[in-house]
Formats: structure tokens, sequence, C-alpha cells
């Protein structure tokens, strides 16, 4: 007897989808975590990370160009890519140089100045996308912006979302406990045997 069991393809198929999504998709998730490394890092460190910051803006900046290099046949237009963005993000990156410098370091804590390059690199970003007319760049520049008063309003409510999980896991752990007892007593009385008369 055949067996009309088809082995399921979806499973190759599913692992060669995230291959390709990975391979197509790494610069933008490259960009996201990095940024969101740099402002964790500084978080917990209390202290800014100049140079960090300063190295970021033009790996966006290669990778803008990147994007949009196929497009552009000839040496001018490419020459022309090329000088836009270097323009571009040499302004994002002497903005972001003036937190920095040591009078205007002085007014701003290092959260403060983390969250600001944040913003300058979110809006550097999103502009960059528009210029270039990649969605993908606008979207990154878009999550960084937003990603600006979630990790200001998670810094300001830490606390209480630890003490909001406490509760839970004070409430929730109990009741799990209490729950599998009675399961487990359920099921030694399903196994008790009963005798029977004959």
């Amino acid at each position: 007897m055949t067996d009309l069991r088809q082995i399921d393809p979806q499973p190759e198929a599913r692992s060669t989808d995230v291959r390709s999504f990975v391979r197509r998709e790494w610069p933008y998730v490259a960009i996201l975590a990095l940024a969101l490394f740099g402002v964790a890092y500084t978080t917990v460190a209390g202290q800014p990370i100049m140079i960090y910051w300063l190295l970021l803006a033009p790996f966006i900046g290669i990778v803008c160009v990147v994007t949009r290099w196929h497009d552009h046949k000839d040496r001018e237009t490419r020459i022309r890519l090329i000088w836009t963005h270097v323009l571009h993000w040499g302004a994002v990156v002497a903005a972001m140089n003036l937190m920095f410098v040591a009078d205007v370091g002085q007014m701003m804590n290092a959260d403060a100045r983390a969250l600001a390059s944040l913003t300058l690199l979110a809006l550097g970003t999103f502009t960059a996308g528009v210029h270039i007319r990649s969605w993908r760049i606008c979207l990154v520049g878009g999550i960084l912006g937003v990603g600006v008063p979630a990790i200001a309003w998670l810094e300001q409510s830490a606390l209480m979302l630890l003490l909001v999980t406490a509760v839970l896991i004070g409430v929730s752990v109990p009741l799990w406990w209490s729950d599998s007892k009675d399961d487990k007593s359920d099921k030694k009385k399903d196994a008790v045997p009963t005798s029977t008369t004959v």
C-alpha cells in the first residue's frame, strides 16, 4: 500500500522566503538595530558615544547611495547622487556634532543628547528617502522618529512597568500553581481503578 501523505514543501519555501527577505532587507534592519543599540547603550552607560553617531550617519548615506546606484546609468548622474548624499549626511553629522560641543553638551544630559541624535538621524534618514524616492528608507526614518518618544516614555515609566510586571507575575503564578495542582489531583482520581463486582 502506498503512503498517500506527501512531504510538505512549505517549511523549505518558508526558509527560502526568510533568507531572501533577509538578503533583500538587511541594510534597513541593520540601520534600525544600530540606531536603537546606540540609544540603549547611551541610556545604560549614561555617557554619549559621539563617534558612534558620527559613523552611523555616513553608513546610512552609503545605504542610500547603494539603493539607487543601479537606477543611474551614466557617470554624471551617479556623481550627482554621491555628492547629494555627501552634502546631506555631512549636514546631519555637523548638526549632531553641535550637540557634543562642550558648551551645548553641558546644557543637556546624556539621555537627551542620545534622543536628540536619534531625532536628527530619523529626520536625515526620512528626507534622504524622500530625495531618492525609496519608501524603505522613508519607513526606516519614520520608525526611528517614532522610536524617540517611545524610548523617552520607556525611560520615564520603567519603574512603573517593572511594578506592573511584578504584580502580574505575583497574581498569575499562584493561579497557575493552583490550576496545575487541581489538574494533577483530577488525573490521580481518574487513574484510581474501581472494583467491579461479578
